[in-house]
């Protein structure tokens, strides 16, 4: 006899004599669902509260076993009918706060110290180092040995890492203290702090902590307690910039003045990561047909779970039929929303819904409050029930191992694709004969090309509607008899979001793989898909962009063995990972006859042949370059056999080695895409990516509207690889950066009214983003304007072209706002071709709608979604922008 168990059920609550808990000045069933109307009588009902109480002591699971005509009994009887039961982990990110002073002072006469501080928890290090007088420049010095704190540590030759400890048991404040040499000839202390918990480092507006000692040190907007005329010590004179024993011991150096004590204060704040689980149980009752869920969290504060249905092979989301659950409401139209029920004992929640038996299955996703959401690993929360009795649920491992037999749908849908494919194929043959023509055809051309982008969207929603993931070698497979047709790798699926993995400065831990192993969770659950690691190779750069043994991959970032157990730690939780592929350029081992660096080691020792003829730094005896030269190292000779074999072979190699998914690819400006396309032919690659860079149009020092003439030249470059890999969207943040800066919105909209970058001409290939390791960091060769960055995100987190997020803004004050559009991305499926209407694109507002469900604003003026069949309510909103969805 099957039964329904529902010790999960009862294991937290107990039911009084009229079914109802009191909780302050309410009641209310203690459980989701109402069993009341799952019972013939009262009396029995009661008798089940009874048999339970108040105690654990249960000798035996308390089960229903259901009769046809929807009544129960009590049985006492372990249940066999479990079809589904998994525990998820779920990972809720807290924001903490506090701050950073700065505080010196005179500890005895002549004897001062200075002391850094932080209020808020964790495992702290101070990052520093010092600036000697006579330095120019922002490099650091190691400071002399007798001002390193105990524990300190030194980080190669420039830089001292101390801990921070707690000042005394009990106290909140951890602190560290530099005892001052002023008999050094030490001209400024600069620091950094870092946080070893989470990886992150926090400095002061967006640059080092700088302490002057003497006077006249440069201020970038960071010094902290400087004072007008003098640095903290004072004037330093007579000190000189390198002295040898015995000029120390006879040179004295004049006694500072103007010394001055100084506390400063900055806020900071922290995100903090709370591991918890959500389990599900599913049952299913043989006798009604009905699939009873269970849901147990513990999960603090109330819980909110939003949930549909699914039906007809699809994980869409329906509102099922009556009954609902207790505390149940419908949400926008499209959903449910159930309060989960607390537990006795306040540590956490669960609740029960019983469903019918003919559904394919239950999704959701949890709410904590207004702005926490959260699912499993980017995706809803998906419940499977049983199609038949004898059908067990398997793992999703399972299901793939397993050949699948094609439904009559997917016949039906693989039949309508080739049908667009061969749409395709004469609509390239239209191209291709415009070509010879004499007129000019372009905006024939472009009207044919937009025809193929929405042929290949409407393609690719077939494939992800009827298959549970994109297979590129099925497709290769199905179109082998067609060899005038290639489907070329490196371009996903449409629906990346990309995270860039590393800062200017991550390099320095020494440890970054690790760091980044910690965090491998959270960027998934926040949505990323795919993960960007910084170069792997040795390099004559600590930051990986000069390399020199391409098969050393013992790094500055950690070892080849921690950069592969990375790898796998992110495939674990089903982001993919880039390599950054440095192919223009490669620094020498060895000087040839004339004393110039360009003879090579390792296991590919080339010699001169390898380096372009017209590079007039390294004395090349190759072909002249097919691009722009990089003048700090020698720049690769790509025309020649023997290195286009060598990179193939490096390429697959760390496919296989180290399991990447893909490349992004450094300066591609300095070689032609063709090379590229035979190198990505070569490795495959899931998803690819080029740094195309150069300057963007301006007249006297203002911006162009225009700036067709630069996209036109990403472009040019991603066709010269065949649409074999995308290009960083530079003219979509240029653009951006002038329209927010002058509030010149107008300036979003080209005059065809679309997107004015190279997402507006080629979204699929367009990889859009605001900020990397070059132009913020540490760096800020071009960062975008101080505050406005979420009006930036705003827009790429919800146009077409696939976004990258910087790792900085991740985990900064920006984490809530930018997970927020994350999951607003992610739910709506909005995707690299993603249709755009510009709605307004004026001086201080730009507003477009996505894909009719999604409409956003930046900028400050005033702008609502049009009224119309469409409902539309506030997803996420922020300093002068707003993004609605529909319900």
């Amino acid at each position: 006899m099957s039964t329904v168990p529902i010790e999960s059920l009862l294991h937290h609550s107990y039911l009084r004599h009229n079914s109802k808990v009191n909780r302050g000045n309410r009641s209310f069933i203690p459980i989701s669902l109402n069993l009341r109307s799952h019972f013939t009588s009262n009396k029995l009902l009661h008798s089940i509260g009874k048999s339970v109480g108040v105690s654990s002591m249960n000798k035996s699971p308390v089960a229903i076993r259901a009769t046809s005509s929807d009544t129960a009994v009590v049985e006492t009887a372990q249940s066999d009918d479990v079809i589904f039961k998994e525990i998820f982990p779920v990972q809720r990110i807290e924001k903490a706060e506090g701050k950073i002073y700065v505080r010196l002072k005179e500890v005895k006469e002549k004897n001062w110290e200075l002391s850094v501080g932080c209020s808020i928890p964790g495992k702290w290090i101070l990052h520093w180092g010092v600036s000697y007088v006579g330095d120019t420049g922002s490099e650091w010095d190691q400071p002399p040995e007798d001002m390193r704190p105990p524990g300190s540590i030194a980080i190669k030759d420039y830089a001292i890492e101390t801990p921070l400890k707690k000042l005394s048991e009990g106290d909140s404040f951890f602190e560290v203290a530099i005892n001052l040499n002023l008999e050094s000839s030490v001209a400024a202390l600069n620091f950094v702090l870092k946080d070893e918990e989470t990886g992150a480092w926090y400095q002061h507006k967006g640059r080092d902590f700088k302490v002057p000692l003497v006077d006249d040190v440069p201020d970038n907007g960071n010094l902290i307690g400087a004072k007008k005329g003098f640095g903290a010590l004072g004037q330093l004179s007579n000190i000189p910039l390198k002295q040898d024993k015995s000029s120390a011991e006879t040179d004295s150096i004049e006694e500072r003045k103007g010394l001055q004590e100084f506390y400063e204060e900055m806020p900071i704040s922290k995100r903090v990561a709370d591991d918890n689980s959500v389990s599900v149980t599913a049952r299913k009752c043989p006798e009604t047909s009905k699939n009873i869920v269970s849901i147990e969290t513990d999960l603090p504060g109330d819980v909110t779970v939003h949930w549909g249905v699914c039906k007809n092979g699809t994980k869409k989301w329906e509102i099922p039929s009556e009954p609902y659950p207790e505390e149940t409401s419908l949400f926008k139209n499209k959903a449910l929303r159930t309060r989960l029920q607390r537990k006795d004992d306040g540590n956490g929640s669960f609740g029960l819904f019983s469903l019918d038996g003919k559904l394919e299955g239950l999704c959701f996703v949890l709410k904590l409050n207004e702005n926490t959401w959260l699912n499993y690993r980017g995706e809803d929360f998906y419940v499977p029930f049983l199609t038949s009795s004898s059908s067990p649920v398997e793992t999703e491992a399972a299901q793939v191992s397993k050949p699948k037999r094609k439904t009559d749908k997917e016949v039906s849908a693989s039949g309508f694709t080739k049908e667009i494919i061969t749409e395709i194929r004469n609509l390239a043959i239209d191209i291709s004969s415009h070509k010879n023509q004499k007129t000019n055809v372009k905006e024939v051309q472009e009207n044919i090309l937009q025809e193929i982008e929405k042929l290949a969207a409407e393609a690719y929603s077939i494939f992800r509607s009827t298959t549970p993931a994109f297979s590129e070698e099925g497709v290769l497979e199905a179109e082998a008899d067609k060899p005038d047709i290639k489907i070329s790798s490196g371009t996903g699926s449409g629906f990346e979001i990309l995270c860039q993995g590393f800062n200017w400065e991550s390099n320095k831990s020494g440890r970054w793989y690790l760091e980044l192993q910690e965090k491998a969770d959270e960027l998934a659950s926040l949505g990323f898909t795919v993960l960007w690691l910084p170069p792997p190779t040795e390099s004559v750069s600590p930051e990986g962009y000069m390399p020199k043994d391409l098969y050393n991959l013992n790094s500055r970032y950690g070892t080849i063995d921690e950069l592969k157990d990375t790898v796998k730690k992110f495939h674990k939780v089903g982001i993919k990972v880039l390599g950054d592929a440095v192919l223009n350029h490669r620094c020498a081992h060895f000087k040839n006859q004339n004393g110039v660096w360009n003879l090579f080691g390792g296991r590919l020792n080339w010699d001169d042949r390898a380096v372009v003829a017209d590079d007039p730094h390294f004395q090349g005896r190759g072909n002249k370059s097919s691009g722009d030269n990089f003048h700090a190292a020698p720049n690769i000779d790509h025309s020649q056999d023997f290195v286009r074999k060598d990179i193939k072979e490096w390429l697959c190699w760390m496919m296989e080695e180290v399991g990447y998914d893909g490349w992004r690819l450094d300066f591609v400006r300095g070689f032609w895409g063709g090379y590229v396309k035979d190198y990505m032919d070569a490795s495959k690659p899931y998803f690819a990516v080029g740094e195309y860079w150069d300057s963007l149009s301006y007249t006297y020092g203002e911006m162009d509207y225009n700036q067709d003439a630069h996209r036109q030249r990403i472009v040019d470059w991603i066709n010269a690889t065949s649409g074999a890999a995308g290009a960083f969207d530079v003219t979509t943040k240029g653009i951006l950066h002038t329209a927010l800066q002058k509030c010149e919105y107008w300036r979003l909209s080209d005059p065809k009214g679309k997107p004015p970058g190279v997402v507006g001409w080629w979204p699929s290939r367009a990889v859009t983003f605001i900020e990397n390791h070059d132009t913020g960091s540490t760096q800020g060769h071009w960062r975008f304007p101080e505050g406005k960055e979420m009006q930036g995100y705003a827009y790429i987190l919800t146009h077409p072209g696939t976004p990258a997020v910087f790792f900085d803004h991740i985990f900064s004050d920006y984490h809530s706002e930018i997970a927020a559009l994350l999951s607003l991305r992610n739910r709506q499926k909005l995707h690299c071709r993603s249709e755009v209407n510009i709605d307004k694109s004026e001086r201080d507002v730009y507003a477009a709608i996505i894909d009719e469900k999604v409409a956003m604003k930046i900028g400050p003026g005033h702008y609502e979604p049009p009224n119309g069949s469409q409902n539309w309510s506030v997803a996420v909103e922020g300093r002068d922008y707003k993004v609605w969805e529909t319900s």
